[in-house]
């Protein structure tokens, strides 16, 4: 809630960008970045430089070419994003995140509750697909005769 109390923690003008990462978001997402595979050359980016890109690049929704020339290059921020996302890092960056604002919150770290719309219910108890007739899915053929000739007589 935006309480004046509240205000303080949630100032971001003495970032560079309202996109970048305070230290105290980085210490919690930081051991969750996973470490340079073994057998490879040392890691030279800066990896929080990295996440601050790929904030930069969701919270504005601007294209790649205008990423600011602070950041990583946009060849590495969208690699990095790529990999992120194919080894299933950024699902568990954001459940690490979901967790604990439930628990701040004071909410158990899993719902416990599910919301069903009464157009479910409604449908399940149809028995859904498998209620509806097959005749009136089935594609309709043309009773007219088709534009294409018989050079020769058709078996019957």
């Amino acid at each position: 809630m935006w309480t004046p109390q509240n205000r303080p923690k949630y100032d971001r003008s003495k970032l560079r960008y309202p996109s970048d990462l305070t230290d105290e978001e980085w210490a919690i997402i930081a051991p969750l970045i996973p470490r340079a595979k073994r057998g490879g050359n040392k890691r030279t980016v800066d990896v929080r430089a990295v996440l601050n890109g790929v904030m930069y690049i969701l919270s504005t929704g601007c294209q790649w070419a205008a990423l600011p020339k602070d950041l990583p290059p946009r060849s590495t921020v969208n690699d990095y994003l790529r990999r992120w996302d194919a080894d299933r890092t950024l699902d568990r960056l954001h459940h690490a995140l979901y967790v604990q604002c439930r628990e701040q919150a004071g909410r158990e770290a899993s719902p416990t509750a599910a919301i069903i719309d009464s157009q479910s219910v409604k449908g399940a108890e149809k028995g859904g697909s498998a209620s509806i007739p097959w005749a009136t899915t089935q594609a309709r053929r043309s009773r007219a005769r088709s534009g294409t000739s018989w050079s020769t007589p058709r078996a019957c």
